[in-house]
């Protein structure tokens, strides 16, 4: 697969995303060109393209597929193994927020219960399980609002996502119009 300096630009950033996200650069890579291949590709035509060894690429195509972001599929009489993207991009981003979920906030708030079900033996302790608390509470409303979040079609997360950019101006207003309102009352 021969890639335009455009293309290849792209499949290199989406590598450093790869590695922001909870996998490494080069299966960040594959997983970009996957994306944006039209037909699926073969191991060995990601190890090409990309210029990466074939096991680097059998060990990020394991990777990939225990995020469940790709499928495997065969053409009758090949008995090659050819990869691709599975889902949209909504899919796509559905699936890295659900893994990195468990794989990061999952095990903190399992820490944190586990922290919070002891009693303080001291003040600098007690201190320590309100300011926990708060991690935990925290942490815990973003797993409860990404998890509703999860459930929204494409279509209606679009939507939202479109009107939660006025949400900042409409609680600016409240802001001001309740600023008003106690400014009356203290007169």
């Amino acid at each position: 697969m021969n890639l335009t300096p455009n293309l290849t630009s792209f499949v290199m950033h989406f590598g450093e995303m790869g590695s922001r996200w909870g996998f490494n650069r080069t299966v960040g890579q594959m997983y970009a060109l996957l994306v944006i291949s039209a037909e699926p590709l073969t191991a060995n035509e990601l190890a090409e393209t990309l210029n990466i060894s074939r096991g680097n690429v059998s060990m990020g195509l394991k990777e990939l597929q225990s995020w469940q972001l790709v499928q495997v599929s065969h053409l009758p009489g090949d008995r090659k193994d050819y990869f691709r993207a599975i889902g949209s991009i909504w899919d796509m981003a559905k699936r890295v927020i659900e893994e990195r979920r468990k794989r990061e906030i999952d095990p903190t708030l399992s820490l944190l219960r586990d922290m919070l079900l002891d009693k303080p033996a001291s003040a600098q302790e007690k201190h320590a399980q309100q300011r926990l608390q708060e991690i935990h509470d925290l942490l815990e409303s973003v797993t409860n609002w990404t998890n509703e979040l999860q459930r929204l079609s494409p279509d209606n997360l679009s939507t939202l996502l479109k009107l939660s950019s006025g949400v900042g101006k409409v609680l600016d207003m409240k802001d001001k119009f309740i600023g008003k309102e106690e400014r009356k009352k203290n007169r």
